[in-house]
């Protein structure tokens, strides 16, 4: 792919982005304020999220989500709702987002082969949603099954995003992640502008911070991919991955792609807590609408995250409840904050959980193997520091409140005794304001799941394993923006804010900025030797593998319901790299993923076993791609080294024979591709 062409799809997609929040951001006035501009980011990229998923659902084209946008800009245009004056005065928002943006396409673009980890999977939902933008969406490695026993909303919006601006998958892969940095990071440096002020930008630092175990790999000179994965493997069979990770490590999964959400959702319950007795009923109105929106959203990016999130609206609802009670007996508006929210979030999705038909979780368990202490605090060693500090006055003053650790540490939970000591004494200044909030509630969750876990089907070594994977990463971004915040907060009370209009402090403020956008050009290679230089994901098949690449890149015009078979040889590997590269279904891919979606219903083996038997028992192969609804047979090196290929040759049509590949088809499609 030509630069030239590379930048064409860069400037499309941004556009895209830039079309929708600057139709929504009019809107968001009455409930945000001076924050309707970074709110109307996420916000925006929720709501075309919706209406391209009822449009998928009704089977119509995906695109049409952007005519209301379109009418809307239209409209604020004619009426006059943009003043230059209004838009220089939010430049400071857009360079947030120009500059996380940059940052990570330029990381991308050094690093950005679809080769590893869950790469295969993320980009196979991708290019399955936007081949056959549907609801629910195909399952590219389960044949007749489709995505309803997994969250994919967050790929079905990229996937929507990708067909809006005309960027095909293996280029949008590579967009996905500079773009939820962004949002992300627009949300926590408006949520900075009322937790810290004129250090808005501090809570940005929770998308960028490392943990101690990053530090100590790095001191050690580990190397960089080495220093990465030890440090989210501290804590003995579990993952702990912080943001950053995650964005450099490249994987646009579903608990990544949530993060802008909660980070969106981090500021509503900002302004929520803090404006919500000055707003109009319609700005009232407003910030429900944004809240229910993302609740909504989240148990079709993430389910996981809903866990949490889901009791925090029930709690703050019950806090606007209360505060409003306070001031007028009679104003009974919180009510629909926490009635209608919850009401709401179901409401805009309910045909998505009449459809699901996920495995779930079996049951709450008690954690038989907690934290070792040291390898708790290498991974939150960090933000406890910080909350320790904010309350080294009160262990002063109330000394007695240490007593509360004492029944963690005889039950054999020392790391949740660790985090129990600065959550008590947060409790104890009742100081409910939002960064003690979500420090509080960042504490809770650590201590939860150092004793609780959700059963799932990870086994017996990796059974708290889910559990602190996607908790702790909701514990990071609460906690971090509490941690920046009181750092911030600490900063004004030391006359630094002072120093900062004076400009003493922008010098440096720019060479910071600098020195992120060189940053991705110093750090060695993270993509295991498959070059870069290009944000087409699939680019390095054309040296690693060029008979596959040819013909995947054949497939890839094939337009129509079609399914492939290909050979299955685990997961995590470069097998059913077929249905991935291109989202075309296949009988069974990456098995090991379709046991945990589907269990004992899926009867994985079964197709395990009549894919091999396509290859090597011709009398059968022709009945078991009826079978399946399988209309064309792939045949490359992979099939050739893991089965003895003994197919019917008479029985098939060839119709790509390049690069020692083969595809046939069943006669009756060979016509339709002619």
């Amino acid at each position: 792919m030509s630069p030239d062409a590379t930048l064409i799809l860069i400037v499309s997609w941004i556009a895209v982005l830039k079309l929708l929040q600057m139709a929504l951001w009019p809107q968001l006035r009455r409930g945000f304020g001076d924050l309707a501009y970074p709110a109307a980011y996420p916000a925006s990229v929720l709501l075309f999220t919706l209406a391209s998923w009822y449009l998928g659902f009704a089977h119509l084209p995906v695109h049409l989500a952007l005519l209301p946008f379109v009418l809307l800009l239209g409209y604020h245009a004619v009426t006059k709702r943009y003043s230059r004056e209004e838009v220089l005065h939010n430049l400071k928002w857009d360079a947030i987002f120009a500059v996380c943006f940059l940052f990570l396409l330029e990381v991308r673009f050094i690093n950005p082969s679809i080769s590893f980890a869950e790469k295969f999977m993320d980009h196979t939902f991708l290019a399955s949603i936007m081949r056959s933008p549907t609801i629910p969406p195909l399952d590219p490695w389960f044949a007749g099954g489709s995505l309803n026993v997994y969250y994919y909303l967050g790929h079905w919006m990229m996937g929507a995003l990708g067909l809006a601006s005309g960027v095909p998958s293996p280029v949008a892969f590579n967009l996905v992640l500079p773009t939820v940095l962004a949002l992300a990071a627009v949300s926590l440096a408006a949520a900075g502008h009322i937790l810290c002020r004129r250090f808005f930008w501090l809570p940005v630092l929770t998308l960028f911070a490392v943990n101690p175990s990053f530090v100590v790999h790095a001191l050690a000179g580990d190397s960089m991919s080495t220093v990465l994965w030890e440090s989210t493997r501290t804590i003995t069979n579990t993952i702990t991955e912080f943001p950053l990770f995650s964005m450099l490590w490249g994987d646009p999964h579903a608990h990544v792609i949530a993060l802008f959400n909660q980070a969106f959702f981090l500021l509503i319950l900002t302004v929520a807590a803090t404006s919500w007795t000055r707003l109009s009923v319609r700005g009232k109105a407003m910030v429900c609408g944004c809240a229910a929106l993302s609740l909504g959203s989240m148990p079709l990016i993430n389910a996981w995250d809903v866990l949490i999130y889901a009791p925090v609206t029930l709690l703050f609802g019950t806090y606007l409840w209360w505060q409003s009670r306070s001031r007028d007996p009679a104003d009974r508006s919180a009510l629909a904050f926490l009635f209608g929210v919850p009401a709401c979030a179901v409401a805009l999705y309910l045909p998505y959980y009449l459809q699901l038909d996920s495995q779930g979780i079996g049951g709450i368990g008690i954690v038989a193997s907690p934290s070792d202490p040291l390898a708790f605090l290498l991974v939150y060693g960090f933000f406890l520091l910080v909350f320790y500090a904010v309350c080294i006055d009160d262990v002063r003053t109330k000394p007695y409140l240490l007593a509360s650790a004492l029944p963690f540490l005889l039950a054999g939970y020392h790391a949740a005794a660790i985090a129990t000591i600065p959550l008590v004494y947060l409790l104890a200044r009742r100081r409910f304001l939002p960064r003690e909030v979500f420090a509080i509630l960042g504490l809770v969750i650590l201590v939860l799941i150092e004793i609780l876990y959700l059963e799932d089907n990870m086994g017996e070594t990796y059974y708290r394993m889910n559990t602190v994977f996607k908790l702790s990463m909701v514990a990071w971004m609460m906690m971090g923006t509490a941690a920046f915040a009181f750092i911030g907060r600490w900063a004004e009370h030391r006359g630094i804010s002072r120093d900062l209009r004076s400009g003493r402090y922008w010098p440096a403020l720019a060479a910071a900025v600098v020195i992120i956008l060189i940053l991705p050009f110093t750090l060695p290679d993270l993509s295991y030797g498959r070059g870069g230089m290009t944000l087409d994901g699939l680019a390095y098949l054309e040296g690693e593998c060029p008979g596959d690449a040819a013909a995947i890149a054949f497939l890839r015009t094939l337009e129509g319901d079609i399914t492939i078979v290909e050979a299955e040889g685990g997961d995590y590997s470069y097998y059913s790299r077929v249905s991935s590269c291109t989202g075309i279904p296949t009988v069974i891919g990456m098995p090991f993923h379709e046991q945990m979606w589907r269990g004992g219903e899926g009867n994985v083996s079964a197709r395990m076993a009549d894919v091999r038997a396509i290859y090597e028992q011709p009398a059968k192969t022709v009945t078991l791609m009826e079978k399946y609804g399988a209309t064309h047979l792939y045949v490359g090196r992979a099939e050739r080294e893991r089965y003895e290929v003994a197919i019917p040759k008479n029985a098939l049509e060839v119709v790509y024979d390049a690069g020692g590949v083969q595809i046939y088809c069943l006669p009756a499609e060979a016509g339709d591709i002619a």
